[in-house]
């Protein structure tokens, strides 16, 4: 990092809703008041004519990462795609650059400081924060923090949007392989990470997840909707994920 970009990067931070990206992310306050959105997980759960379902009655999704490895199978695209763990894109960036997309959010920090350029992005400012409970920002124009998992970072993206409810597919909460919070490693040979093995083939290069840390980002994610009267489900198709309501997917959609 130049010496001028030292200097300049920290202040672009602390004044990022004055920046042309922070106001392209403040026209999206309250844009979608009232409606319901999906995020979708990559578990091995997710299925390709549940995403066609979801195109089918023109739901509002986020989807994140590698999910483009399923896109062969249906016509559903995400409205927003998401991607913050600099391993995981640094693997993809070529493709996710030419994925025509209505929109990636990606945080600046990647470009910054990993060299990662998805050049129709619309760039965030990811703040980290240390501590049991992460902090939830009430303007994504200015800052998203950072948690375990994605999903953190969608849920107040759509909390700013102003969906009333959300509704999570694919999150599995339960992987191949993955680690305490000793730093042990945890097997689980009944299992797969993902919908398909080509998700991570780059695995030794990749994150290994630590689900006890996600779980209290998922209730972290519980408290902060229920303050704001904020309806948060779990459609999953099996998995691990207890923190919210049960829902069946299908359910959703009967007439």
């Amino acid at each position: 990092m130049s010496f001028d970009a030292r200097i300049i990067q920290p202040w672009i931070a602390k004044h990022y809703e004055k920046t042309n990206y922070g106001k392209e992310l403040k026209k999206y306050k309250n844009k979608f008041e009232g409606k319901r959105c999906f995020l979708i997980g990559n578990g091995p759960s997710l299925k390709a004519e549940d995403l066609q379902t979801l195109h089918d009655h023109k739901e509002i999704t986020f989807a994140f990462n590698r999910i483009y490895n399923i896109f062969d199978q249906t016509k559903w695209r995400p409205s927003f795609y998401i991607s913050q763990d600099e391993k995981m894109l640094f693997g993809c960036q070529k493709i996710v650059d030419k994925l025509d997309l209505p929109v990636k959010f990606i945080p600046i920090q990647l470009n910054w400081y990993h060299d990662i350029a998805i050049h129709d992005a619309i760039y965030f400012n990811m703040l980290y924060h240390q501590g049991d409970t992460p902090l939830f920002s009430n303007n994504i124009a200015k800052q998203i923090y950072c948690s375990s998992t994605g999903m953190y970072t969608a849920v107040q993206i759509a909390v700013y949007m102003g969906f009333k409810e959300i509704y999570f597919i694919g999150v599995d909460h339960h992987f191949h392989i993955s680690q305490n919070n000793k730093g042990e490693i945890v097997i689980d040979d009944k299992v797969k990470d993902y919908f398909t093995d080509k998700y991570n083939s780059d695995k030794e290069n990749l994150y290994i997840p630590n689900t006890e840390k996600s779980t209290l980002t998922y209730i972290a994610i519980k408290e902060q909707c229920q303050k704001r009267n904020i309806k948060v489900y779990n459609a999953t198709r099996g998995g691990k994920l207890e923190v919210f309501p049960r829902i069946k997917f299908d359910d959703l959609f009967k007439e």
